[in-house]
């Protein structure tokens, strides 16, 4: 997933969808966008706020 202010993008990684995919996640210096999560099987990168609260709330 990635989530930038109020969207946010559930990927399936592949081929057809890779550049796609590493422009949301990279920042303007080439490194991923902080902050990044790996969660079990899934990975995180950026912040919203409800997304968190949904993933993190039991």
């Amino acid at each position: 997933m990635t989530a930038r202010g109020k969207k946010i993008l559930t990927w399936q990684p592949s081929d057809a969808n890779k550049e796609a995919l590493l422009k949301a996640a990279m920042g303007p210096s080439g490194n991923l966008r902080a902050p990044t999560l790996r969660l079990k099987e899934q990975i995180v990168v950026g912040f919203n706020e409800a997304l968190y609260e949904e993933t993190f709330t039991p």
